[in-house]
Order: structure tokens, then C-alpha cells, then sequence
């Protein structure tokens, strides 16, 4: 299937907009349950706590089966990329979690692998073609690959 590179940025945008949004909001709605600013929304079952990044788990393994077994239009492809980004940011924003197997949400690469994502996508969704790079763009670059 030959998508045309304008479809493929517009999706490219969608889901690092749906990544940043949902990891910002999910960063500040843990730091409002956690202050007691708003009501403890967390999903417990049978005592234990179901951490968001099995939401992004499951809303990624569905996201998955449509883009597999669907015949999706522009619009319908769209959805899966808003989809796609708000899954990556509940699993990802907890990914030292995954990682450690535990430990503290707060957890530093959990930070890093969220700025790592975000940067793969803002590449993909901000970079000019490949024919249209010029040296300014490689030095812009390469500043921030030392920076990350």
C-alpha cells in the first residue's frame, strides 16, 4: 500500500500531539489526585491499583488489530494516529515502571523515554523531505542529539 507523504506527516503531527497532550495531562492529573486537589480517579481492582500505562497497553493492542484488519479512510486513520499517541504516552509515561518492574512513578527514565519518543516524532512530523535538507538543518540537529 503506497501512502502519499502528505498523509503520512498529518499523522506524524496527530500523534505527537496526542503524545505531548496526554503526557501532560497525566502528569498533572497524578500531581492533582496526589495533592488531594481532586478525587482519587485511580482504577482499583480486587485492592489492587491498575496503573494507566495498562490502559495504553491495551488501547495500543487495539489500535493494532484495526490498522492490521481494517480498511480505514483518511479520517478513520487519523483517529488510530490521535489513538496511537494517547496510548504511547499512557504506557510510556510510566515506563520505568515496566522497566524496573516497580518502584516510583516519578522514576527518571520514565521522563527520558517520553523526551525520546517525542523527539522520533517531532522528527517524523517536523522535518523537511530529505531533498530539502540543507547544512543548517544537519548543525540544528546534530546540537540537539548532544543536548538529548
Amino acid at each position: 500500500m503506497d501512502i502519499p507523504a502528505k498523509p503520512l506527516r498529518h499523522l506524524a503531527r496527530l500523534t505527537f500531539v496526542a503524545f505531548l497532550l496526554t503526557f501532560i495531562a497525566s502528569r498533572t492529573l497524578v500531581i492533582l489526585i496526589m495533592s488531594r486537589k481532586v478525587p482519587d480517579l485511580f482504577l482499583h481492582l480486587g485492592g489492587t491499583h491498575v496503573h494507566h500505562l495498562n490502559y495504553g497497553i491495551f488501547l495500543l493492542s487495539t489500535v493494532a488489530a484495526v490498522l492490521l484488519f481494517a480498511k480505514l479512510n483518511d479520517a478513520q486513520r487519523s483517529v488510530c494516529a490521535l489513538l496511537y499517541g494517547l496510548s504511547m504516552a499512557l504506557t510510556f509515561d510510566e515506563f520505568g515502571m515496566w522497566l524496573h518492574l516497580g518502584g516510583s512513578y516519578w522514576q527518571r527514565a520514565s521522563f527520558d523515554a517520553v523526551v525520546v519518543i517525542l523527539s522520533i516524532l517531532g522528527l517524523l512530523a517536523f522535518l523537511p523531505r530529505w531533498q530539502r535538507l540543507r547544512a543548517h538543518h544537519f548543525i540544528t540537529g546534530g546540537v540537539l542529539l548532544i543536548v538529548v
